[in-house]
């Protein structure tokens, strides 16, 4: 997975674009401003006093049912986003209202109650108009910047103003309805003389229904727009943190395999040294072609990097049950809104000067967006879950807020090689299979017996798109540190409702329900449903298994021996076709190959 660690969006909402309409405010008299701005304050502040930690949130809050369009995405027009948001400034009263809602998620927090687990919300616009402080909570345990706080309350007025829109648009449409009606009745009577005047009231209300339609449109453009930015929801197990210090230690694995120590390198040596002794490192090359941060390997490191992903690949497919795929290395700009990384990560991406559909287009940053999108607007079922995928692809990521850190040799490259997994399940399942997945992970880890250590991330470091994760840190004896070498997530529905992908459950599970539901109850009629269409999010979990440049670093720095040489490790003998020992070359020979 990738840790930063539009026309219709199949959110909750649409994307949108933000305008503001010119049509003239009506003025409140002073008198009128203080009595609505007293309710307010009153009313926000005994929804954000009155809250408990017992509360079902699920009982509160639904599922936001909005018509979404089916074509290709526009990209959130936010340089327009100011305008709107000016309108709304202008009121005291929605400033106020903002600060108290803020004020609820605090008191919260001081009172020690819980954040509310993912699993028991349904992330989408209702749960931000009608419980903004579950959001909050999250949003500041993940250390979010202030304009996503701000961005929660701007969602929660325009929700207020998307009411409005509703309602005048009905009443218009019903007023036409009505004088439609009383144009029938008068040509029957025969009193045409009064149908022109009637007809010109039903022109004025189709306008008024067809400008409340228009600002109805903008106003869920600009919920969406803000709303895509919104990072995932948090399961409670996710320890609070401000940065990956903080992450929670769950298992250390191959102490006995550990040479070196955190204090001592013991003289062990750094893979690019040792990778350069080999003949089979070429960064001058590689910067010639195509400058900083990419890599030549060739001979000997090109074979085992070649045999590391074979042996990866046939683990999972052989032994975990995943099906292998071979995928595009270019995707769309809505693939890439469906798992996450755009908007907020448009920076990190390499944008290409290919057109898909009318849509730009990127280098994948990881195979997790084209596996998990391979079913984007699809309805399976729950027959056919768990969906198990795996690819072996190149990875591109700009890493523009890198700062330059942990840029030597093959740690942070532009171009790098992963094995990447990818499930599709249930609801019910998703957190074992998650904790499955990861094992599967590790297993590689454990068959190369390179020493690990298993993290759970905590709030501050946590993925964007992820709900629960797990970092697996391998031991490198050179650095004399751990290094993340695979991150695993679960999603939960997450992506699931930005792709608009959905499952329907077993007909048998359902009818159990209804029955269970309907049995303590008191002589109404029982009757079974036929062809119950209830569809449900599916949930997404992702996975390195594992990076592979991230392991051939490791597998060099854990098998080096005195002499340069590197022991080949036993599993990956056979797909080296029975070399178990590289040998340093001769400088001279170094020079020859580079040259």
């Amino acid at each position: 997975m990738q840790r930063v660690g539009q026309h219709a969006f199949h959110h909750p909402l649409q994307t949108h674009r933000i305008v503001t309409t010119n049509r003239p405010r009506r003025k409140f008299q002073t008198g009128m401003k203080l009595v609505l701005l007293a309710v307010v304050l009153c009313a926000c502040t005994l929804i954000a006093l009155s809250l408990r930690p017992t509360t079902s949130l699920s009982s509160r809050v639904g599922t936001y049912r909005a018509t979404t369009g089916r074509g290709g995405l526009l990209t959130p027009n936010f340089g327009s986003s100011s305008l709107f948001a000016r309108s709304i400034s202008k009121s005291n009263i929605l400033k106020r209202g903002a600060d108290v809602v803020r004020m609820g998620a605090d008191v919260a927090e001081k009172e020690g109650m819980a954040r509310a687990d993912a699993q028991s919300v349904n992330f989408d616009l209702r749960l931000l108009e009608d419980s903004p402080e579950v959001v909050l909570m999250h949003l500041k345990a993940r250390r979010a910047k202030e304009d996503m706080i701000e961005a929660v309350t701007t969602i929660g007025n325009l929700n207020e103003r998307r009411r409005m829109l509703i309602k005048e648009r009905d009443s218009a449409l019903s007023q036409r309805k009505t004088l439609s009606q009383q144009i029938g009745q008068l040509m029957r009577n025969g009193e045409e003389d009064k149908v022109a005047d009637i007809k010109a009231q039903v022109e004025k209300a189709n306008a008024a229904a067809a400008e409340a339609e228009e600002d109805l449109d903008e106003v869920l453009q600009q919920c969406n727009a803000l709303f895509s930015r919104l990072p995932n929801l948090l399961d409670e197990r996710v320890p609070d943190g401000d940065s990956d210090e903080e992450n929670q230690l769950v298992l250390q694995w191959g102490d006995e395999f550990k040479r070196g120590d955190d204090t001592d390198d013991d003289g062990m040596k750094w893979h690019d040294e040792l990778a350069t002794n080999l003949g089979g490192y070429a960064p001058e090359a590689a910067v010639k072609v195509s400058g900083a941060r990419f890599s030549v390997l060739k001979g000997p490191l090109a074979s085992l990097e070649r045999a590391l992903s074979a042996f990866m690949l046939n683990m999972h497919t052989m032994e975990h049950g995943y099906e292998e795929h071979s995928v595009p290395y270019i995707v769309s700009r809505q693939t890439l809104e469906g798992t996450g990384q755009l908007p907020k990560f448009e920076d990190d991406l390499f944008q290409t000067n290919h057109d898909v559909g009318g849509q730009d287009s990127f280098l994948i940053p990881t195979a997790e967006v084209p596996l998990t999108s391979l079913y984007r607007d699809g309805i399976l079922q729950e027959s056919d879950l768990p969906i198990s995928l795996v690819a072996h692809t190149p990875c591109f990521r700009a890493e523009s807020d890198s700062g330059g850190r942990d840029t030597r040799g093959l740690l942070r490259q532009h171009q790098f090689h992963k094995v990447e997994l990818v499930r599709i399940s249930s609801k019910e399942s998703s957190n074992d299979l998650h904790e499955e997945m990861c094992q599967h992970s590790e297993n590689v880890l454990r068959a190369l017996k390179l020493p690990y250590r298993k993290v759970r991330l905590c709030s501050g470091d946590i993925g964007f798109s992820a709900r629960h994760c797990y970092d697996l840190e391998v031991w490198m004896p050179g650095q004399g540190q751990y290094r993340e070498i695979a991150s695993v997530s679960n999603c939960g529905d997450f992506q699931a409702r930005r792709m608009a992908l959905r499952y329907k459950p077993d007909e048998k599970k359902n009818s159990d329900d209804e029955e269970g539901e309907k049995g303590g109850g008191g002589g109404g009629k029982n009757k079974k449903k036929k062809g119950n269409k209830k569809t449900v999010f599916c949930h997404t979990m992702n996975g390195s298994g594992v990076a592979v440049g991230r392991a051939l670093v490791a597998i060099l720095e854990n098998y080096q021996n005195p002499d340069g040489s590197i022991t080949v490790p036993e599993v990956l003998v056979p797909y080296m076709n029975g070399v178990t020992r590289l040998e340093p070359i001769p400088e001279e020979s170094r020079v020859k190959m580079l040259k």
